[in-house]
C-alpha cells in the first residue's frame, strides 16, 4: 500500500523565473528533489491544480521549462511558489559514444540535462514551428545545434522544414551512436523512421512518451499506453518496445 504522504506535495519557492518564448517559462526551484535527465516532477499550482513537468536542468539548480497552455500550467507560470513530489519516471540512457538528440518543440527541455552533460558528443537536431518558438536560443548556438522551422519569418535564414530533413543530411555513425527523442507524437515515429532509414539499429533509439499523468506512481491508469503505465515504466522507452504501441491510433 502506497503511503498517501508520498502524493502529498511540498511547497518549494521559485528562485528565478526567465522567459523562453512568448508562452514559456523556466522556473528555477529553491529546493525540493533531486532529479536526472528524463524524470519528471508532479508540479503543483495551489487554487489550480497539479501538471507532470519534465525536468530540463539538474544538478545543483533544478529547472522546470513550461508552456503556459491551460489553468495549471498558466498558474505554474505566474507562481511564487509551487509545490512539488516526486521525482518520477526513468532516465535517459548514458552513452559511451556519441548521441544523436532529436527534439520538436517543448521537447527539447526533458534533453537539455543530457545535452548538457554529452557536451560535444551530442548533436543536437532540433524543429520548432517558426523562430519565435524557439528554446535556449544562446544554448542552441554553443551547443551547435542544427535547427530547422515549419513557418519561417522575416530574417530566418535557417533550414525550413520538419526536423526529420535534418535526419537525412546529419553527419553522424548509425552504427556507433544512440538516439534519443522527444517532442509531439508523430515527429517521433517519423525521426525513428528516418533514424532506422540511416541504419541506425532500433534498440538504439529511445523516446520520451507523455500521456495525461494524474498520480504519478501508477495507480489511477490514466496514462495507460496498451500494457505500459507511462508514469511508472517510462517516460523513457527504448523504440523497439513501444513501437508496435504507436502504431495504433488514438492508443
Amino acid at each position: 500500500m502506497l503511503d498517501g504522504t508520498a502524493l502529498m506535495p511540498a511547497a518549494v519557492r521559485v528562485a528565478e523565473r526567465r522567459r523562453e518564448t512568448h508562452d514559456t517559462w523556466t522556473l528555477r526551484l529553491d529546493g525540493g528533489p533531486a532529479l536526472a535527465p528524463g524524470q519528471f516532477s508532479m508540479l503543483y499550482a495551489f487554487g489550480a491544480g497539479e501538471a507532470p513537468i519534465s525536468v530540463s536542468a539538474t544538478g545543483d539548480s533544478v529547472e522546470h521549462t513550461i508552456r503556459a497552455v491551460g489553468a495549471v500550467t498558466r498558474a505554474l507560470c505566474e507562481a511564487e511558489t509551487v509545490g512539488v513530489r516526486g521525482p518520477y519516471g526513468n532516465t535517459w540512457p548514458a552513452p559511451g559514444g556519441d548521441a544523436v538528440i532529436v527534439a520538436g518543440g517543448i521537447g527539447l527541455a526533458p534533453l537539455r540535462p543530457v545535452i548538457r552533460a554529452l557536451g560535444d558528443r551530442a548533436l543536437v537536431l532540433y524543429g520548432a514551428r517558426a523562430p519565435r518558438e524557439l528554446l535556449y536560443e544562446a544554448e542552441l548556438a554553443s551547443w551547435g545545434a542544427q535547427v530547422t522551422v515549419d513557418a519561417p519569418a522575416a530574417g530566418w535564414d535557417g533550414p525550413v522544414g520538419v526536423v526529420t530533413k535534418l535526419i537525412e543530411r546529419a553527419d553522424f555513425d548509425p552504427a556507433s551512436a544512440v538516439a534519443m527523442i522527444c517532442g509531439p507524437e508523430v515527429m517521433m515515429r517519423f525521426a525513428a523512421v528516418a533514424l532506422l532509414d540511416r541504419g541506425m539499429p532500433a534498440d538504439a533509439i529511445w523516446v520520451s512518451l507523455e500521456r495525461g499523468m494524474k498520480c504519478g506512481v501508477g495507480h489511477c491508469g490514466h496514462c495507460q499506453v496498451g500494457p505500459l503505465l507511462i508514469c511508472r515504466d517510462g517516460p523513457v522507452f527504448r523504440y523497439d518496445r513501444v513501437e508496435p504501441l504507436l502504431r495504433v491510433a488514438e492508443l
